[in-house]
């Protein structure tokens, strides 16, 4: 059997961690990702009031559907974010001098070909390791930076975010990078913890870029997440199909509907499926069941907005030290450069 070659990207002591059924992508030994979503499941299901962990919405049809939700005139995110890389990307690597870019999600959007190409023209070399839980997602990643960029060394960690993150080489200058927005689907409690966690994990010679969306008037945000086209509908509604198949549950869609609207005090766009009517769900294969009740609903998916200023000052409490910000002219979407506090 061929000796397996340990990327450089792990730290000496994570190494014996990791193993690779496909060249080039790395799983930690022993990790079993299938059974994580099906405890998520059950308990934010039990919750009061329910609600899901987002990222059961990616399976392969949500994967679809997402990606056309991009393509939507209402939803503004994606395009003015990756006007901003495309604009600025090459400040953003010059300002962070590494040698390797860690992508948090399974990368190679139109906004990373900014970073990489940057990278590759300022350096002359780059190490690019996203993290994922999708291993197709890591390994069509695979395929399409070693069609475009063969000069660079792609190691896909295929993990939770934060054991991968956990994992990299303190001593390697690393690029974290978080985009789409995605901070905004975490609620009050999982972001202090996850950005502790992320601190932790950074070395002295490293830094994040992070794309957030902003707090702007609601006749703007609404539409982003109710499209009149039903694809945002569409997209939310799917994660029961997801949970069906993952649980052997019997959600049915033709018994629900979508809901979405702004909070104001929370500063968050919240997504629903709602109950048409009184029904039973049941999951034989936890032997668990609940009444969903007529207009009783569930909370797929938040999406925070945030003030820039006020970002950057809780995120430097946290232990990331603002170096940059970057926005468009209509000041809608903005993309943080910061860097890992030296100890004090």
């Amino acid at each position: 059997m061929k000796k397996q070659t340990l990327p450089t990207i792990f730290a000496a002591d994570q190494s014996p961690h990791w193993t690779s059924q496909h060249d080039g992508i790395w799983s930690r030994r022993g990790a079993d990702l299938d059974a994580v979503p099906t405890l998520s499941i059950l308990t934010t299901l039990w919750d009061q009031p329910r609600w899901l962990e987002a990222y059961h919405l990616y399976d392969d049809q949500g994967s679809e559907l997402f990606e056309e939700i991009c393509e939507l005139p209402e939803y503004y995110l994606t395009r003015t974010e990756n006007s901003i890389l495309e604009a600025q990307a090459k400040n953003i690597i010059a300002a962070a001098a590494v040698e390797c870019i860690v992508e948090l999600g399974a990368g190679y959007s139109k906004k990373t070909i900014h970073l990489l190409t940057e990278q590759l023209r300022q350096r002359g070399h780059c190490l690019f390791a996203p993290i994922d839980v999708s291993a197709a997602g890591l390994i069509a990643s695979q395929a399409a930076v070693r069609r475009d960029f063969p000069q660079i060394e792609f190691h896909g960690i295929h993990a939770r975010y934060d054991a991968g993150f956990a994992a990299v080489d303190k001593n390697l200058p690393t690029l974290f990078v978080f985009l789409g927005s995605t901070i905004g689907n975490f609620n009050q409690t999982d972001f202090p913890r996850f950005f502790r966690a992320l601190a932790e994990a950074m070395g002295p010679n490293d830094y994040l870029l992070l794309g957030a969306d902003r707090v702007k008037d609601k006749n703007i945000l609404q539409p982003a997440y109710n499209d009149s086209r039903g694809i945002t509908a569409a997209f939310i509604l799917n994660v029961f199909q997801n949970i069906n198949r993952l649980l052997g549950g019997n959600f049915a869609r033709e018994k629900m509907r979508y809901h979405s609207w702004f909070n104001p005090e929370w500063q968050q766009i919240e997504m629903y499926a709602v109950a048409k009517e009184n029904q039973t769900i049941r999951f034989p294969s936890a032997k668990a069941e609940f009444i969903w009740q007529r207009d009783e609903r569930i909370l797929v998916e938040i999406s925070r907005k945030f003030e820039a200023n006020r970002l950057q000052e809780q995120l430097s409490f946290i232990g990331l030290q603002p170096v940059a910000h970057y926005s468009d002219p209509q000041d809608w979407f903005s993309v943080l450069l910061l860097r890992k506090q030296a100890h004090r």
